[in-house]
């Protein structure tokens, strides 16, 4: 199965920063983006790939230890951007040299248990708003949602996130995204 790991936004946060995307859908030429569905949108601590069923136990032990290391904290969407013309997306504030070190305990705890953890060359948070396959220029897009600051919220929790590939031959066809188990960042008496 296809696994990642991710923190997961509140609604909140995600309807007003669909509130903030919904104008640039009717940009001429944004038709030709792929959007990613609101449902979807997170921040990857660590993407794992194709995972064997049989890793699963250890994993979710490792990344339950994880989660424990660390308290919650603050973080609000804001600031979005681009990867060159391939990806629009939103960024983050709030603490994030917390995020950086959680997704550093992540990824080791996902190594330990076995798994393939894709290498990244150097983390940077970011929740994926569209991609683009075609020629549309994304720094108007990346500039109207750059002033973009969301409300704060407290990152509390980690996901284990299992991916379903799009329907082959569909246009427009996203992938699934499901929570297969979470947990709460900070000791707890009797974890």
């Amino acid at each position: 199965m296809r696994l990642f790991v991710a923190v997961l936004p509140p609604q909140e946060a995600l309807d007003e920063l669909g509130a903030a995307v919904r104008p640039l859908r009717a940009v001429p030429e944004s038709d030709r983006l792929t959007w990613a569905a609101p449902t979807g949108w997170h921040f990857t601590l660590a993407f794992l790939g194709e995972v064997d069923e049989a890793l699963l136990p250890g994993l979710e032990e490792r990344l339950a230890r994880a989660a424990r290391r660390h308290a919650p904290y603050v973080l609000r969407l804001a600031g979005g951007g681009r990867f060159g013309d391939r990806v629009l997306w939103m960024g983050v504030d709030g603490d994030t040299a917390a995020l950086r070190r959680l997704a550093g305990t992540v990824q080791a705890a996902a190594r330990r248990a076995g798994t393939a953890v894709a290498e990244e060359q150097r983390f940077h948070p970011h929740l994926t708003i569209a991609r683009n396959r075609s020629a549309v220029p994304l720094r108007p897009l990346a500039d109207r949602l750059a002033p973009f600051q969301g409300r704060e919220w407290t990152a509390a929790s980690i996901a284990l996130v299992r991916s379903h590939p799009p329907a082959p031959g569909v246009p427009g066809a996203q992938p699934r995204y499901e929570a297969l188990r979470a947990w709460t960042l900070g000791h707890r008496p009797g974890q």
